[in-house]
């Protein structure tokens, strides 16, 4: 969220920031500035109200005392008092509105996040490896892992419905292994704490992070509880913290979860959303950081390299890509998205995306620090992938397919699953 400080000094230049994001924000922060001044006058209005009220109030008493006649003089401190409830219910009803169309702003991209206004103009950063090549014709994952009897499409529908998968066998351990894989190498060289959070969260962790209200269609509601099914454990990972003051040498702090991911987003049939690549449940091994504004940034490029480390051990060939104001998650300052190459999609599949949100998704969630003068600020936070399991999964079986369908295991992942080859 957005400092309501910022907008009201600098509403030209909020704007203008605003404007190199896709939609327009001009309208929704001049109904801030509105409300804002509504809000204020309102609470000025109410406290010197407050104010006469007590000093009426003593002069009854002395009038009392004296034993004058101070019903007249009563009947106005009740009058008083009447108009302070209706100022205080204006106010308040300002202040929920005010904060309702500030969750409904997104955050200002850094002022090194690249314009542009779609994904076309997305700048390639750099490239690791090179693609594969094969004297055979390469097949996707659904063809390799269903004649291998790793992965069924139809139990999943059959079970659940569309848009979900039953790993089997091979399968289920290729997956496992890379779970393993992803949590030992972030835990034990990157630094990272793991943590295993519930799946389900309370609507204000999503509003937190900035799911809610803006994304409230594309999550899992339980009505009757009103718990949400997680769309990734950056949700209840960032909220661990939630209205706390955490002392400044705690920080940075970095935690890595493992945690099935659900989302409503699956798109329809074809190129890009086939077999594995877009579902409604998939595992995710997630990043967290929450750090000092100082830091942000270098811990943004910290936590790039660390999930990079994930590819460069399977020997995966990928690209990162910065993505420009107009790409950006609405909650973002600045995003870098790692994309592995599927050599039977034929193209790049983004299995990370890491950001810094800046201070955007502290301030609602009232995360902050004490730094060294003893002031207490709001700390920035960051989260990606480390990585992504099923586009993962696809980008190492399809890479590592040989001539006869079997599937080579990558050697840094061999101890975890316990074979050299699938099939």
């Amino acid at each position: 969220m957005l400092d309501i400080r910022l907008i009201r000094e600098n509403p030209d230049l909020i704007k203008q920031r605003l404007a190199n994001r896709s939609g327009d924000f001009a309208p929704i922060v001049d109904e801030v500035l509105a409300i804002d001044i509504t809000r204020r006058t309102a609470e000025t209005e109410r406290q010197k109200l407050q104010s006469d009220r007590n000093r009426i109030s003593k002069e009854i008493g002395i009038a009392k005392k004296n034993g004058q006649d101070t019903s007249a003089i009563e009947t106005e401190v009740r009058g008083i008092g009447s108009r302070i409830d209706e100022i205080g219910f204006e106010a308040d009803a300002a202040d929920v509105r005010q904060r309702d169309l500030l969750l409904g702003i997104p955050n200002l991209p850094h002022d090194a996040c690249p314009v542009g206004h779609s994904a076309e103009e997305n700048p390639e950063i750099r490239v690791w490896g090179t693609k594969p090549c094969y004297d055979f014709q390469p097949k996707d994952h659904t063809v390799l892992g269903q004649a291998l009897g790793m992965i069924d499409f139809e139990a999943g529908a059959k079970i659940t419905g569309s848009a979900f998968v039953v790993y089997r066998g091979t399968g289920a351990r290729l997956e496992r292994a890379l779970i393993n894989f992803l949590l030992d190498l972030h835990t034990t060289q990157h630094g990272y704490t793991e943590i295993s959070p519930p799946l389900l969260v309370k609507p204000e962790c999503l509003v937190g992070t900035g799911q809610l209200p803006k994304f409230g269609d594309q999550v899992y509601h339980c009505p009757e509880d009103d718990l949400y099914l997680i769309p990734t454990a950056e949700v209840p990972v960032t909220n661990l913290h939630r209205e706390e003051i955490l002392k400044a040498e705690q920080l940075p702090v970095q935690y890595a979860a493992y945690t099935p991911c659900f989302r409503r987003e699956a798109g329809s049939a074809g190129l890009g959303t086939r077999g594995l690549i877009r579902m409604h449940q998939f595992d995710k091994v997630e990043l967290v950081k929450i750090t000092t504004p100082e830091t942000s940034m270098a811990e943004l490029e910290s936590l790039t390299a660390n999930a990079e480390k994930v590819l460069q051990l399977l020997g995966l060939h990928y690209r990162i890509i910065e993505l420009c104001t107009g790409d950006i998650g609405f909650g973002s300052a600045k995003t870098y998205d790692i994309e592995v190459w599927a050599p039977g999609q034929g193209t790049y599949l983004e299995v990370s995306s890491c950001s810094t949100f800046g201070d955007y998704q502290a301030r609602r969630m009232n995360l902050r620090f004490k730094d060294a003068e003893g002031k207490n600020r709001f700390c920035h936070t960051l989260n990606g992938s480390g990585t992504a399991l099923a586009r993962l999964f696809v980008a190492l079986v399809e890479t590592y397919q040989q001539a006869d369908g079997s599937i080579l295991i990558p050697e840094a992942l061999r101890s975890h699953f316990g074979a050299e080859k699938i099939g």
